[in-house]
């Protein structure tokens, strides 16, 4: 299997944090020989003072650095809510570091040196999670939306109907006619995008569990 295809539509960007400027310059010009696009940090503190990373990114992170350690950036980032896919690299880990920071989400734990085979692999693996994990959230805002378009009353009609009352004993707890708790219920379906009654129980399930 070629470099190419470890990474194959994983397109993406790879943010590597790494104080040792040879080793830098070669993980960047092997990332970028693969087609990706690379952003490179010398310390912890220059790549969290660089803003919220991208969507479709991953993190290659050094876990020994000159300010801050690996695992003290990635639980800085999941404070801040950033679900960027990590893998971690090092030449002085052990076992309990390692299972703290896969346990703390990241991808992969690599002791140097590794081949780069190993790490377009891991690349791939994480930029993957990293799109899966961005088109999820785009469908988690654009269902927010189609919910936050719903009238009170709509929302009232939603809540009864996912939980499987019927339209009349929708009716009676709202105090209304079961003629308008139809009419609700049709708005919600067509509002909320949903083709059955299982569908906009999925859709609540999600915005009201998840």
């Amino acid at each position: 299997m070629s470099r190419e295809a470890k990474v194959s539509g994983n397109a993406g960007t790879v943010l590597v944090v790494e104080d040792d400027p040879c080793l830098r310059a070669a993980l960047s010009s092997l990332i970028r020989s693969v087609g990706l696009e690379v952003e490179v940090f010398e310390s912890a503190s220059q790549f969290l003072a660089h803003g919220s990373p991208p969507a479709n990114s991953c993190l290659l992170l050094d876990v020994q650095l000159p300010d801050e350690s690996g695992l003290e950036v990635q639980r800085v980032l999941s404070a801040s809510g950033a679900r960027t896919p990590i893998i971690f690299m090092t030449g002085h880990g052990d076992i309990r570091m390692s299972v703290q920071a896969i346990k703390a989400g990241a991808v992969e734990f690599l002791p140097k040196p590794f081949l780069d085979d190993d790490l377009l692999r891991a690349i791939g693996d994480a930029l993957g999670r990293a799109r899966v994990r961005s088109r999820e959230e785009e469908e988690a805002r654009a269902l927010g939306e189609r919910a936050a378009s719903l009238t009170s009353r709509e929302k009232q009609v939603m809540q009864g109907i996912v939980t499987g009352r019927l339209n009349k004993q929708v009716a009676a707890d709202l105090g209304v006619s079961e003629l308008t708790v139809k009419v609700h219920r049709r708005r919600v379906m067509r509002k909320m995008g949903a083709a059955s009654m299982a569908d906009l129980v999925r859709m609540a399930d999600r915005l009201w569990v998840t």
